[in-house]
């Protein structure tokens, strides 16, 4: 017998890869598209700042236009998650609910409590993989029910499974008009519409530069997709941070609501390299960012206490120095460094920063600069990146930091020489801090040691109009270093954990991320042969021309 069933959006706000509606109309004769708008739950693991807010309510609100299109509608109910799903499940004589497979330990504890209303109302729950690559249940299966720890042992792992499944069929009107029905005419009560930024007390903060929802999630897609070249040369560390638009795909705020299917872009992505005899490989190319997505979500999905240091069994335990003014001027864009600066604030007017500016700020506040924790950070990345996710996210706090995952703690970031490499001009230091516009590009990094008579050219005497440096560079990294030298020799196990024979996974000579085992162990004994024959170099001397790119300061020659 047909159900009645609903089906509840989450992360997954899209149509197209949505196996679990798909499923859902397959198997009733009606269906409601709800989201429950549970706001205590949605802020009682992260902070939500007013654009992503802003972000979220744009897509809620395409989805249900691209539902109308369909004969179908989306019924947003706001209210405590589990006592609106019970009244609408008794309301509408539900037999079924069906939502998408979620990672996140939050998530992870209602499930249950769902499954357990189930057993206790007498509804069935189907719940499906959309929004990772894998099932990451199988992923740990075939590790012995333990989520690799380094990126080339998850690589290893993803040989024995092969490409991820096709993505689901396109749902077309004909699901809601001959198969089942959406009750429409319901969701024009005012108790089940979407809510306006003002109606949540959130001020109306639209980011500039991305438009929420699947609509343009897609569109962006085929603009970056038409591009086949670029596509297929893409190699993300030769991207460049301080470009005045972003010189990646900007798609990542897409992938984090579920507007965008990771599925359907990692198999475009096939179809492309299809095509080209010398593409980019993993970890650096398109699929190998997709593939680090899927590393953090499966290591998150194991590991208590992920987004946390104390409880956490693969992160060092550092004693961080706790000083609010030093963390606020950090968050403010005051650090009298402008590249950081002008970092910050484009974090805070647009909501994203390009990868390697994450780098940037990420080292300065924790082992490169100020020494406070990863977790301040995180925080700080949570409220106000469009992007921010709850594996991700904790999962390149923890690498950026050296608290896990990342070994080279020698290679610190230099907040001067970093953002002038690949903007010697300084122009997106005099679109991010226009108090510095009229700086010549000699001292607009450091604007400190030009002359008092060309600060006054400038219109910005630097004390006064913009901070002083907040630390001597110098002094404080090579402070550092040592700190987390003796860190890591005191907690070595800790630290053996998530490191690779060669662990920047960036340097390997990965030629495809799925290959049978032999071929694996052949590549183990050429990567250790190729560590042990640099060890014996002088540091520094045979870094990668990835490396190379990111133009990590050693503090010994800061």
């Amino acid at each position: 017998m047909p159900h009645r069933t609903i089906h509840i959006f989450r992360k997954g706000l899209r149509l197209h890869d949505n196996p679990t509606l798909v499923t859902a109309l397959e198997t009733s004769d009606v269906v409601y598209p709800v989201y429950i708008l549970d706001r205590n739950f949605m802020t009682s693991s992260s902070v939500i700042g007013s654009k992503r807010w802003n972000f979220f309510l744009q897509s809620i609100e395409d989805l249900h236009c691209n539902l109308q299109k369909l004969n179908s509608c989306l019924f947003v109910i706001q209210g405590d998650y589990e006592r609106v799903l019970r009244e609408h499940v008794e309301k509408w004589n539900i037999t079924q609910v069906t939502f998408d497979l979620e990672i996140e330990p939050y998530y992870k504890g209602l499930d249950e409590r769902i499954r357990a209303m189930g057993q206790e109302l007498g509804f069935e729950v189907v719940s499906m993989v959309a929004h990772t690559l894998y099932d990451i249940k199988t992923i740990l299966a075939l590790n012995c029910g333990k989520p690799p720890l380094t990126y080339k042992n998850f690589l290893r792992v993803l040989s024995m499974i092969g490409n991820p499944d096709k993505p689901a069929r396109q749902i077309t009107s004909e699901d809601f008009i001959r198969k089942c029905i959406t009750p429409t005419k319901l969701a024009a009560e005012e108790y089940y519409r979407i809510p306006k930024p003002e109606d949540l007390g959130i001020s109306k903060d639209c980011p500039t530069n991305w438009v929420g929802g699947e609509s343009e999630a897609l569109s962006r897609l085929e603009q970056h997709l038409e591009k086949q070249g670029w596509v297929a040369n893409f190699k993300k560390p030769q991207t460049i941070p301080n470009s005045l638009l972003p010189s990646t795909t900007g798609l990542s705020p897409y992938f984090s609501l579920g507007c965008l299917s990771v599925r359907v872009f990692f198999h475009r992505l096939s179809n492309i390299y299809a095509q080209s005899k010398n593409h980019s490989l993993p970890p650096v190319s398109l699929q190998g960012q997709l593939l680090w997505r899927e590393f953090f979500y499966t290591v998150a999905s194991s590991t208590p206490n992920f987004t946390h240091m104390v409880g956490n069994p693969i992160c060092l335990q550092i004693d961080w120095y706790k000083n609010e003014e030093q963390l606020q001027k950090w968050k403010e864009a005051k650090t009298g460094f402008p590249w950081i600066d002008a970092i910050m604030t484009q974090l805070h007017n647009e909501g994203w920063i390009h990868h390697l500016a994450r780098h940037a700020v990420a080292c300065f506040l924790t082992r490169g600069d100020l020494w406070i924790s990863w977790e301040e950070g995180m925080k700080v990345f949570e409220e106000f990146l469009l992007d921010a996710d709850y594996c991700i996210n904790a999962g390149n706090w923890m690498w950026l930091s050296a608290s896990a995952f990342f070994h080279h703690y020698t290679r610190i970031f230099c907040p001067v020489r970093f953002g002038r490499r690949s903007d010697p001009e300084g122009n997106y230091i005099r679109k991010y801090l226009p108090v510095l516009k009229n700086f010549p590009a000699k001292y607009i990094y450091e604007p400190w040691t030009a002359p008092e008579e060309i600060q006054k050219q400038a219109g910005c005497l630097i004390g006064k109009d913009y901070p002083l440096p907040m630390v001597d560079h110098k002094t404080a990294s090579e402070h550092n270093l040592q700190l987390m030298r003796q860190v890591r020799e005191e907690q070595q196990k800790t630290a053996q954990l998530t490191k690779d024979i060669a662990d920047d996974p960036m340097e390997l000579n990965l030629k495809h991320p799925f290959k049978n085992d032999k071929e694996c162990g052949l590549e183990n004994n050429k990567v250790k042969r190729r560590c042990l024959e640099e060890m014996t170099a002088e540091d520094g001397t045979r870094q990668s021309d990835l490396v190379q790119s990111l133009d990590p300061c050693e503090v010994k020659v800061c």
